[in-house]
């Protein structure tokens, strides 16, 4: 079996650390394209929309600046940091390669890039492959072996061979006053159905064991379509990927009503008992503010019904501290519900303005040292309960997927992890005959505040 080939560009904290599934050799003459991807998993996707292409034309994908022709960097623009690590990116792809295309969301605003990098050969905004592809042929010319220039199956993906991003559509209708992502990518559009488990099919035949579903908005997927037979098309398309026989992780469900419908589902072991859910805040005002949902009570008393229903359910979400008008009241009430809520997994950002978000005018911005103040009580306080339940855990029996074996132990994940942003499961005993993509029962001997150790049983 061959080595994993080495990594891309910018190796990080990130989902682009992964390694590529394609030929780590190039031919002679081929010509080689290099990639730097930022950002989400749903931009991770785009990357390897890409680089599947481009590998049809003929293209080899250099793990280095020297040994690429040419360098795609796929960046980020939701937040002022992004914006600034994107701007980074390009300038460093500019000093070590000197041929930089710049796509993605950033490339939306093509003056803010090439007013700091005029050099760039070409900038594209998110999702247009096609002139990413036309500004590679300019920088160098594809020279295809179609006998010689064999693609995998799955296409080209930067995830490790196990598990893979499934995005299921682009875009988002939601109106709320801190994003620009509609404005970046547009409104919902919803891919068919029949094209998504047709995708799902052919990563789960190559041996992907867990499919992350990821979309701006999973759970309005399909009611983009004026015709759909079903009211809430995610229930069915969940329902039918969970029957291929690979976990199936649901990412970014919005908490409407139909999510309840999702339960069963994960109750029966069709989907995992897991639900990344943007709640963003839980004081009314400051999610009118928000111009979010603001009905947090109600939601409280979903979250118990899901719980019933499911009690195995893991509920990872994120959250703004320090948003426009927020008062030590409505900070108080997001670490009370916090507290009432329970939830497993929790992120948390300081509120930065967005060039181009309605929040930026909302009076009253909130001062950096509260919002960094106010960041550190609320992650005190998600810490305690993530060390709470994890300890709970201890002298159970739990299933785990292993991501990575080395000298030291198997580094794995349990049906409550999502990788990149959750915690581990550890095993440092009897791991040698692991390899990553396993599923293993593990009896959980040791909790952390946000990881846990067990040994194979």
């Amino acid at each position: 079996m061959p080595a994993d080939p080495p990594p891309l560009l910018n190796p990080g904290p990130r989902p682009d650390l992964a390694r590529a599934a394609v030929p780590e050799e190039a031919r002679p003459g081929q010509p080689r394209i290099g990639m730097v991807s930022l950002g989400c998993p749903k931009a991770l996707v785009d990357s390897e929309r890409i680089l599947t292409r481009l590998r049809a034309e003929g293209y080899a994908i250099s793990p280095d600046y020297a040994g690429a022709e040419a360098v795609i960097v796929n960046t980020c623009g939701f937040l002022d940091s992004a914006k600034a690590e994107s701007l980074e990116a390009i300038g460093e792809a500019l000093r070590e390669n000197g041929k930089v295309i710049v796509t993605g969301c950033l490339g939306a605003d093509p003056d803010f890039i090439t007013g700091a990098h005029p050099k760039v050969l070409a900038v594209t905004g998110p999702e247009q492959f096609e002139a990413v592809l036309d500004a590679v042929h300019r920088a160098s010319p594809p020279r295809p072996d179609p006998f010689v220039d064999l693609l995998p199956p799955t296409g080209v993906k930067l995830t490790p061979r196990h598990y893979s991003y499934l995005k299921i559509a682009e875009g988002c209708d939601h109106k709320c006053r801190f994003c620009i992502i509609p404005d970046m990518r547009g409104r919902l559009v919803s891919r068919p159905a029949r094209a998504v488990l047709r995708e799902a099919e052919k990563l789960v035949g190559a041996g992907v064991r867990e499919l992350l579903v990821i979309s701006q908005d999973t759970s309005a997927y399909g009611t983009d379509w004026k015709d759909r037979a079903e009211k809430f098309p995610i229930v069915p398309l969940a329902r039918d990927l969970g029957s291929l026989g690979a976990w199936v992780r649901l990412h970014y469900v919005y908490p409407y009503p139909h999510v309840r419908e999702l339960i069963p589902l994960m109750a029966e072991g069709l989907v995992l008992p897991y639900l990344d859910i943007p709640f963003q805040h839980a004081h009314p005002d400051t999610l009118r503010r928000m111009a979010r949902p603001a009905a947090a009570a109600r939601t409280l008393d979903e979250i118990a019904a899901w719980r019933r229903d499911c009690p195995d359910l893991v509920l990872r979400s994120t959250f703004i501290v320090g948003y426009p008008g927020e008062t030590e009241a409505e900070f108080q009430t997001l670490l009370d519900w916090l507290e009432e809520a329970q939830l497993d997994r929790v992120g948390c950002f300081r509120y930065e303005n967005v060039k181009g978000a309605r929040s930026n005018d909302l009076p009253d911005h909130v001062p950096e040292e509260v919002k960094d103040e106010r960041w550190h009580r609320f992650m005190e306080k998600a810490q305690g309960i993530s060390a709470a339940k994890l300890a709970a855990k201890v002298g159970t029996r739990v299933e785990a997927i292993v991501d990575a074996v080395d000298a030291e132990g198997a580094t794995c994940r349990t049906k409550a992890d999502a990788p990149e942003i959750d915690g581990n499961l550890f095993i440092d005993e009897g791991f040698e005959g692991l390899a990553p993509g396993d599923i293993v029962t593990v009896e959980v001997d040791e909790a952390g505040d946000y990881d846990l150790w067990g040994r194979l049983v």
